[in-house]
Formats: structure tokens, C-alpha cells, sequence
């Protein structure tokens, strides 16, 4: 081939690069896989005493997590909610709480994930409280504060150097969000269509007034996270559904739990079946595995690795490589919930720190040796 022909070949290749962007070997080459971690609580465990380390030193566990290949950090934000945190428990997340944590997230240069709760209080797929002071709009109004308080919170931490990547709108939303007005769950036949519009239509808020702060050199990703990520069939039920409106949103966020009763293998399917349905990336939102017995934790046939931290390091091969093998290389990456969860003294550790990625030291354990690229 001579220099002509191959010039021709570069200008073709270039031309098909730019019909062509999703391709898969284009994605698969072009971004990070995202290994990340939710550490929500770890100004309450820091504040209370808890300390980390790294080479016998106290040191800052973000420091650390990132140094073992942690890409990402999500926290989760409250609307108003109650700052006990025995009384919460630890559903303490305020926006002047979030805005510290992500500035300390920023400054090590990784991503941020917002997770918005849209509630005063823990929202998930049991329930989805409106918040108290929103409690007496009518819908309108309420799809109208959806947006606004969106449009409020991010205007805020963009304005402190501390704007999010990902924004989650809504917390394991399988059920709806702000119920009884958001409610799917268990919706009556003759409601049922009337609700899952209304569903979308305040996830659209939301997605409306992240949007406004996409720039040229920055699109923030949406996220839709529901649970069940291991539960056969249940993200291919919820999207028959969710399908039928139209949602603005870049990543199905799922989460996936062995210890309660989440199967890799549905797993896998649930991906391949998401990803069918929605052609959208597939981000493991939540997930965790025990390093040791105890923290009330019973082994279940979903629980195939040793309750151990050479078992805990396995999950986490394991799951990536399932992650990294989804159809069209469209599954992006996992999150670990509540890494940071070290005993300290007069404050319940969720799991009595069992599903932590730290012993009961504050040192990493092996798991977190599997963390960032090409592990």
C-alpha cells in the first residue's frame, strides 16, 4: 500500500469514526471503567473517632480508596433531614454536608456522584416519603419544586467548585418516587398508566435542572437507579414499563447485594436484558460482600464466595468481570456501598462493619487490591 492509499484509508477510518461513535470498540477503548465507592458516612465516623491507615499512619480514607483505584465517590442528599444520627440512622446527608464531602471528592480529581433522595429521609424500594414541607403541593407544584430544588442544589455546588458527573434522580426508584403522588407500586389497573407518567414526569424534572448545567466541555450523566439487581426479571419487568414515557437520563443504575439474596447469574441476564431495553450504559449503583461472619449476616445460596477477605477480594473479580463482559461493553463500572463502615465507639455500624472494605483498624483489606483498571 502506498502513501496515497494509505492516506485514503486514514481519512476513511477517521469518516467512520465520526458515523459511527458508540461502537463498541470505540467505548470499550475510549473510557474508564469506574470503580467507585459511597462514603456518605464517613464525616459522621470520622467525627466520632474513627480512624484510617495506610503504612501503620493515620490517613484520609479518601486518599486511601483513591490510591487503591477508587475513580469514584457517591453521597447521598437529603432534602431536610433530621441531623441526629442514632434517630436517622445516619440519613443526616444536608446540602451543606454534601457540599464539604464533595469538595474533599474534587480535590483528588475523581467522580462525583450525587444521589438524590428526594426525600427527608431514606428513600428505597419500601418507601419514598415526600418531603414534610412538600408534602401540601398539588402535583404540579410538586413537579415544579422537583425541579427548582434541583436547580438549587446544583447551583450551589457549582458555585463552591464542587458540581457533580453523576447525578442520580432518585434512590432505587423501582417503586415510583414522592408517593402517594410518584407511586407505582401496587397502582390500581385503572390508575396504573396515570402514575407511571406522573413517575416520569417528575423524574423529568429533576433531569430538566441537571441539564441546565451540562456545558460544552462537561454533560453530567443522569442516572435511574432501581434494586433488584439480582433478582430475575425485575429490571426487564420495571422497564416494560418505565418504556412507555419518555425519560431524559444516560445510566440504569442497579443494585446488586448477595447477602440479600442477589444471584450473579441473574445478574449477568438482568444486564444483557437492561441493556436490550434501554441501550443505555448499566452501572452497578450499590453493591457489597461480607469479609467476615457476624453483623447479622446469614450465607445464602447467592453467597458463593468465603465469608473472608481472600472471599470478599474474589466478588470483586468476579464482578467485574461480569460488569466488563455486558453486551456492547456498555456496563460502566460498580460502586461499593459504606466501605468506610469501622467500629467506633456509641454509633451502630451498619453490618457491624462486616461488608466494610477496612478492618476493624481502619487498614484496606485485599478487596480493595482488585479496585481500578485492569484488575
Amino acid at each position: 500500500m502506498n502513501f496515497a492509499e494509505i492516506g485514503k484509508m486514514g481519512r476513511i477510518w477517521a469518516l467512520l469514526a465520526t458515523m459511527f461513535p458508540a461502537c463498541g470498540v470505540c467505548r470499550a477503548a475510549e473510557r474508564e471503567f469506574l470503580t467507585g465507592a459511597d462514603i456518605s458516612m464517613l464525616p459522621v465516623i470520622e467525627k466520632a473517632g474513627g480512624v484510617f491507615r495506610q503504612n501503620d499512619e493515620p490517613a484520609d480514607a479518601i486518599h486511601i480508596l483513591h490510591d487503591h483505584g477508587c475513580s469514584l465517590f457517591r453521597v447521598r442528599l437529603f432534602v431536610k433531614p433530621d441531623p441526629n444520627v442514632a434517630r436517622s440512622d445516619g440519613a443526616v446527608q444536608d446540602l451543606d454536608y454534601v457540599r464539604a464531602l464533595a469538595r474533599r471528592i474534587k480535590a483528588v480529581g475523581a467522580t462525583f456522584l450525587l444521589d438524590i433522595h428526594y426525600s427527608d429521609t431514606w428513600a428505597d424500594p419500601g418507601k419514598q416519603f415526600t418531603p414534610h414541607d412538600w408534602s401540601g403541593l398539588d402535583f404540579d407544584a410538586l413537579e415544579k419544586r422537583v425541579h427548582d430544588y434541583t436547580a438549587a442544589v446544583m447551583t450551589d455546588l457549582r458555585d463552591n467548585h464542587a458540581l457533580p458527573d453523576m447525578v442520580q434522580v432518585g434512590n432505587e426508584v423501582t417503586a415510583g418516587i414522592l408517593w402517594p403522588q410518584g407511586k407505582v407500586l401496587d397502582a390500581p389497573p385503572a390508575t396504573e398508566a396515570e402514575q407511571w407518567a406522573r413517575f416520569s414526569r417528575l423524574l423529568n424534572a429533576g433531569s430538566k435542572a441537571v441539564r441546565e448545567f451540562d456545558t460544552p466541555g462537561h454533560r453530567i450523566r443522569i442516572v435511574i437507579h432501581i434494586h433488584g439487581g439480582g433478582r430475575e426479571g425485575l429490571p426487564k419487568w420495571f422497564f416494560s414499563k418505565f418504556n412507555r414515557n419518555p425519560v431524559d437520563y444516560d445510566v440504569v443504575g442497579l443494585s446488586f447485594y448477595p447477602a440479600w439474596n442477589d444471584s450473579i447469574d441473574a445478574l449477568k441476564q438482568n444486564m444483557a436484558d437492561t441493556i436490550a431495553a434501554t441501550g443505555k450504559d448499566v452501572f452497578i449503583a450499590e453493591t457489597s460482600y461480607p469479609w467476615r461472619e457476624g453483623g447479622g449476616i446469614e450465607k445464602n445460596s447467592a453467597m458463593r464466595w468465603p465469608l473472608s477477605p481472600a472471599g470478599q477480594k474474589q466478588f470483586v473479580q468476579d464482578l467485574t468481570a461480569v460488569i466488563r463482559a455486558a453486551p456492547q461493553h456498555r456496563g460502566l463500572g460498580f460502586c461499593w456501598w459504606y466501605p468506610e463502615a469501622i467500629p467506633v465507639a456509641d454509633l451502630r455500624i451498619w453490618r457491624g462493619g462486616a461488608e466494610a472494605l477496612f478492618d476493624q483498624h481502619g487498614i484496606a483489606l485485599p478487596a480493595l487490591d482488585a479496585f481500578g483498571r485492569g484488575n
